[in-house]
């Protein structure tokens, strides 16, 4: 690679937001005691708010956006990490205040960075992306608070995106029964019975106001959506029955009561996965290695290049986009 590398960067002007491809240097990146060769990102729904301008994802101008990425480490001053080491990094403010994954190149921090376990290459890393570390995540917070595959069903809502997909291959690999909530039923339907959902409902039954306490469904939950659907999760999750809340695509608002809170003594579990602790974080690739499928995250994966990133992130929003797409940052 020559001195100088290519970045989608974002630029605030006069006239509102700018998103151009230019050639950088070394000098052009943060402070880091790690430089790592890029090459694969994601695009995640949060790089879709970031790329369009749709919400105040950004906050240090000019940046390059991508909040995940994975490559291999070419120069560390950093005890963990030596040159030819396979990385992936999520969160910790790439994308948002530190540049992030949509460049050849990026230095960073040394304890923001895993190394990848042998199984996982640095495609496949961005197939699974924040969207399948945070699955993971909220599968383990589900296991620690006691929820096994005796219990009951577990329903995964936004069941077609990223985060559900996922959820969805993994608990069913794990012998979880899992119910898959999604707007593309007609559509998606077929795909989401291949990553082992065992039943798909309309995202409409959960989408609307509810009531207070519904109808026992379901043991747990896996919600990515927020606002009435996590409102309505809740009142038909079962005695004792657990809730990993890991998003909010249909807001940040919760319309809920404390009564399935109070009278079915069920437990809502918030899932970060931006500053998650490093421990946490080495566990949960650990088990996406082991627990996720090979075969179902080739079936959710989409390949693309990097030049493509500024029409997807509007599609992602639109919700037009099935599973994890895997950018090329070198095409």
């Amino acid at each position: 690679m020559t001195d100088t590398f290519r970045a989608l960067r974002l630029f605030k002007t006069e006239g509102g937001q700018e998103a151009r491809f230019v050639d950088l240097s070394e000098s052009d990146l943060m402070d880091g005691d790690v430089v790592v060769r890029v090459e694969y990102s994601t695009l995640n729904y949060k790089d879709g708010l970031a790329l369009t301008g749709r919400a105040p994802v950004v906050r240090v101008w000019p940046l390059t956006p991508g909040i995940d990425l994975a490559g291999v480490v070419e120069r560390s001053d950093h005890p963990g990490f030596t040159p030819g080491d396979r990385v992936v990094a999520n969160g910790w403010g790439l994308g948002e205040t530190h540049h992030g994954g949509y460049a050849q190149k990026a230095r960073l921090k040394g304890d923001w960075l895993v190394k990848l376990p042998d199984a996982v290459s640095t495609d496949a890393a961005m197939a699974i992306g924040t969207a399948g570390y945070t699955a993971m995540l909220s599968v383990m917070a589900l296991e620690r608070v006691g929820a096994t595959p005796d219990k009951g069903d577990v329903i995964v809502t936004g069941a077609a995106g990223g985060v559900g997909s996922v959820a969805i291959a993994v608990l069913a690999k794990l012998g979880y029964r899992v119910v898959a909530s999604s707007g593309r039923k007609a559509t998606e339907g077929d795909y989401l019975a291949s990553l082992g959902a065992a039943d798909v409902i309309d995202r409409a039954e959960l989408s609307g106001p509810g009531r207070p306490l519904g109808r026992e469904r379901w043991a747990g939950a896996v919600d990515a959506v927020g606002s009435h659907t996590l409102a309505n999760v809740l009142s038909q999750t079962r005695y004792g029955g657990a809730v990993a809340a890991c998003g909010l695509a249909q807001g940040m608002d919760l319309p809920a009561s404390v009564a399935p809170f109070i009278l079915r003594g069920i437990t809502l579990v918030g899932i970060d996965s931006v500053m998650c602790p490093r421990p946490l974080r080495e566990e949960a690739w650990r088990r996406l290695a082991h627990d996720l499928d090979p075969a179902k995250l080739s079936a959710m994966r989409v390949d693309t290049t990097l030049t493509n990133a500024l029409t997807l992130g509007a599609e992602i929003l639109e919700g037009k986009i099935r599973g994890r797409l895997v950018l090329d940052v070198d095409k």
